[in-house]
């Protein structure tokens, strides 16, 4: 699995990016259909603080699987991304042991 991350209105952190490759390898090794995913983290404009924005996006057979969160930091904002993506990888896996 590849993994592309784009750093938008801020400055690349390498750690931030070891982090979130580091989780999405380990989705990719759980459920090996995932051929690609496209992170992008950026800065928002929301006034309560929840501004810092996750937002990946994975290529597997079937509909786009996407997931977003906004918190007030970017490693729970990555966090709750990934926790989005492997319920939704969850359900692909169902459907693809059903068929």
């Amino acid at each position: 699995m590849t993994v592309h991350i784009q750093y938008l209105h801020m400055q690349t952190s390498e750690w931030l990016s070891e982090i979130i490759t580091q989780n999405l390898k380990k989705l990719a090794n759980k459920y090996p259909f995932i051929i690609r995913g496209d992170v992008s983290i950026k800065l928002g404009n929301a006034h309560d603080g929840n501004d810092k924005i996750c937002e990946i996006e994975l290529s597997a057979p079937g509909p786009r699987i996407f997931a977003k969160s906004n918190t007030d930091n970017f490693e729970k904002s990555a966090a709750e991304t990934i926790n989005d993506l492997e319920r939704q990888l969850r359900k692909r896996k169902e459907k693809f042991e059903n068929h």
